[in-house]
Formats: structure tokens, C-alpha cells, sequence
């Protein structure tokens, strides 16, 4: 049953996306995000995903709404990386072993180019930022029953064959969408949304803790305390932080918290020194072909691991850590232009939080940059300890801030047109009294 009615409501979006590309487009990001074709066993394996964004490109292209591209700085940075990712296929050490990853990351940043660009105005944009809530939420909230009717006994994993299945990545992932929740409570005129989108948040840090992850409980930290840092209401958020998580882990078995006290003794946890073991050799993978690295995800390889470091390609894991999976597929060049783009997103997000007060910018716009800002600092002190480059949901959140830069730049074009005509006429009529309120 569940496979008819995903098909007969994918049929609808697609019928739908004809006409409008972006209905495609949320439909293809409810798809990566939430991957519920995992779930329908009856279509599993077809590959709907492909499809969709088949129809989308089409109709984006039909539309001549590509007409209306506009490179930005974080655009181009996707791009740039993409380009840098071709390249190092081209040199790779094992380029049928890397093929795969290759694939996969450049779809996912013609994705995330398309986000970027077709989201032209604030219903799009919220659009956009529901669908990825909802997506992660969802499993999150299903996450938390879990929890509470395991008694905690097990941890929370993702939907199985996909990049959230390892309940590291799957922790992390919720973490870095609470900001977004509290950005919608915030946009929500409704009491009833606003209620339940603080009951979510609550379930998703249920979620978070009932992972198990000690990666995932330290996001959640730096959540709160960035959160706690940045806000004016401390003593509440404090309050209520605690009234929430105090409960939530002493609710939890014996074995979370003896779980979580190892975070403290990492140089006496084998788990946690294969890693290392694994950032070393990704690092002089890198030093070894310091422009194109080795490929990505070539480390995984024992013969190449063994051929710059043999001791350790024996003890060594997956790097889990998204500067590392870089570094060492992508080279120092891949990684300069990586960070470049996590840090001109974080930077575009606080400039545009920095105006909260300006008048002439909307409300809305200051609030996303605030919270877009907690998001990415989130994920990037989680995304250290996982292999979550090619994750879909913390670039969502670089697309929507590419767009927000494009729609305050717009609008401040606007209103300085707007102004320099009202002076104009204010030439005409010396008398004319001439106020930013009335842009």
C-alpha cells in the first residue's frame, strides 16, 4: 500500500513540476533528504530519485528559468569544487574505486547549484527550509520513540542503505537541523505550528541522545552553547535546556553514560585511534600528491593506505571526518577551496544576521542568518569525527544561504533605485519630505 500511494503522490509532484521546476526541485530534495523510497520495499530499487531530478532539469530548462542564473560567491565556490573534483578523478590512484564517490558528490552539488539558484523568493525559501525539517524531523521524531520505548537500550540508527543509516551521521544530522526548527517557530503565525515545532525540536533531542554517539552529544553541546552565547535570553535558554536534556539523560541506561565519559580518554579508545590512524594516512596521501589527492574515499584502499604508512593501514578506519575524506581525495588544493566554501557560507550568514536591526532589510532574512549560522558551526565541529561530505542537508543550508545573500542583494538594489528616484522627484518638490519607510 505504501508503494501506491508514494507512487500516486510522486506522479502528482511530477505532474506538477512541468509547470513549476520548483515543485521538482522539492520533491528531489524530500527525496535526498528522507529517502522514503527506502522504505517502500515494493520500489525499492527503481530509481525514482533519477528521475525526478530527470523532470526537474527538464523543466527548469524549459521554463528559461535558468535565464535568471546568477553566479554569487558561494556558487561559484560549488562550482570551483566540483571542477577540482573532476580534475582529481582524472588523476586518481584507483579511478574505478573512487568513480562511485565521485559520482554521487558532483550529483549532489548540481543539487545543491539548483537550490541555490531557484530559490528566488521568500515562499520558495521556506518552502525549501520545511521540507528539510520535515524530512529529518520525521525520522528523528520516529528516532525518539525508539528511544523511549527501548528504555534506551539500543541506538538510534537512520533508514538502512542510506548516508544517515550509521547513527553517528544520523545524530549529527538532527543536530544540525535545530536551528532551522527554531527559525520556523519564529515564522510561524499559527500557536498550533509553533507548539509542534517545539515539540519536535524536544523529540529530536531525544533522538540525538538515544544515538548513542558520542560525536552527536557533542554537537549538541556546541549547539546549546553557541546558542547560549549568541542569544539576549540566556537564563531561559539555560532553563530550558536543561529541564530538557537533565531528564532525557537520566532517563537513559548506565552503559550511555559510561559511553559518554570515554569522550575524555579518546587517546585510550581503539575506535578513536584507528581514526587518527586514518587522518594520518589521508594526510600524507595528500602530501603525496599535494594538488589532486588520491582519489576520493581511495584511502579506504588497503594497497594504496599500505603504500605511505603499512603499520598503520592495518589498524586504520574510514577517516570519519569530513576535512580528511577531502584532504586526502581531493588534495590540499580540494580542501583550500572546501574550507573556503564552509567559511564564506558561515561569514555570509553572519553578515546578514549583523543587519537584524537595519530597517530596509526584512525581518526573516536576519533571523535565517542567525540560525543558518548556528547550523553551520554545528556541523562543522560534528562533521570532524564523521564522513558526511557528500550529505545533502548541511548543503541545503549553504544553498539557502547563497540564495539570502542573492535576494538581500536584489532588494538593496531595489530600495537604492527606489531612493535615488524619490530624490529625484524630491528636486522637483523641494517641500517633499523623503523616508526610507516608504520603500
Amino acid at each position: 500500500m505504501r508503494d501506491i500511494i508514494l507512487l500516486i503522490f510522486t506522479a502528482l509532484c511530477l505532474s506538477a513540476a512541468i509547470r513549476h521546476p520548483f515543485v521538482g526541485l522539492l520533491t528531489w530534495a524530500w527525496f535526498t533528504l528522507m529517502t522514503p523510497h527506502q522504505a517502500a520495499y515494493g520500489v525499492y530499487g527503481v530509481p525514482l530519485n533519477v528521475i525526478i531530478a530527470g523532470v526537474t532539469i527538464a523543466s527548469y530548462i524549459v521554463s528559461r528559468e535558468f535565464t535568471k542564473f546568477r553566479f554569487d560567491p558561494i556558487t561559484s565556490l560549488i562550482i570551483l569544487f566540483a571542477g577540482w573534483l573532476t580534475v582529481s578523478q582524472q588523476f586518481s590512484l584507483d579511478p574505478v574505486s573512487s568513480a562511485p564517490y565521485y559520482d554521487r558528490f558532483i550529483k549532489t552539488l548540481l543539487f545543491i547549484v539548483l537550490c541555490a539558484q531557484m530559490t528566488t523568493d521568500k515562499l520558495r525559501f521556506n518552502a525549501l527550509v520545511w521540507t528539510t525539517v520535515v524530512s529529518i524531523g520525521f525520522l528523528a521524531a520516529k528516532g525518539a520513540a525508539f528511544t523511549v520505548l527501548t528504555l534506551g537500550q539500543y541506538r538510534v540508527q537512520g533508514l538502512t542503505n542510506t548516508v544517515l543509516e550509521d547513527n553517528n551521521h544520523f545524530g549529527i544530522a538532527v543536530a544540525t537541523i535545530l536551528p532551522l526548527i527554531f527559525y520556523l517557530r519564529e515564522e510561524a503565525a499559527r500557536p498550533i505550528i509553533r507548539q509542534g515545532l517545539l515539540v519536535l525540536f524536544a523529540l529530536s533531542v531525544v533522538a540525538i541522545i538515544g544515538t548513542q554517539s558520542r560525536g552527536a552529544f557533542i554537537s549538541l553541546v556546541v549547539f546549546g552553547g553557541f546558542f547560549w552565547l549568541r542569544s539576549k535570553h540566556k537564563l531561559s535558554i539555560l532553563a530550558g535546556l536543561c529541564l530538557l536534556m537533565i531528564p532525557t539523560i537520566a532517563f537513559m541506561p548506565a552503559k550511555w553514560t559510561d559511553r559518554m565519559a570515554t569522550i575524555g580518554e579518546a587517546t585510550e579508545d581503539a575506535s578513536f585511534m584507528g581514526r587518527v590512524d586514518a587522518w594520518v594516512i589521508n594526510y600524507k596521501l595528500a602530501k603525496q600528491n599535494p594538488l589532486t589527492g588520491a582519489g576520493l574515499r581511495n584511502s579506504y584502499e588497503k594497497e594504496i593506505a599500505a603504500a605511505v604508512d603499512p603499520e598503520r593501514a592495518e589498524r586504520a578506519k574510514a577517516a570519519h571526518s569530513i576535512y580528511f575524506e577531502v584532504l586526502g581525495g581531493a588534495g590540499f588544493m580540494g580542501l583550500a577551496i572546501y574550507l573556503s566554501l564552509l567559511a564564506t557560507a558561515f561569514f555570509s550568514a553572519w553578515r546578514i544576521s549583523a543587519k537584524r536591526k537595519d530597517k530596509n532589510i526584512p525581518p526573516w532574512k536576519g533571523r535565517f542568518g542567525y540560525y543558518a549560522q548556528i547550523s553551520m558551526v554545528v556541523f562543522g565541529i560534528g562533521g570532524a569525527s564523521t564522513s558526511m561530505e557528500m550529505w545533502d542537508g548541511y548543503l541545503v543550508v549553504i544553498a539557502l544561504i547563497a540564495a539570502l545573500t542573492k535576494l538581500t542583494t536584489m532588494e538593496g538594489k531595489k530600495s537604492g533605485y527606489a531612493l535615488a528616484k524619490l530624490r529625484a522627484q524630491s528636486w522637483q518638490a523641494p517641500n517633499a519630505n523623503i523616508s526610507t519607510t516608504e520603500l
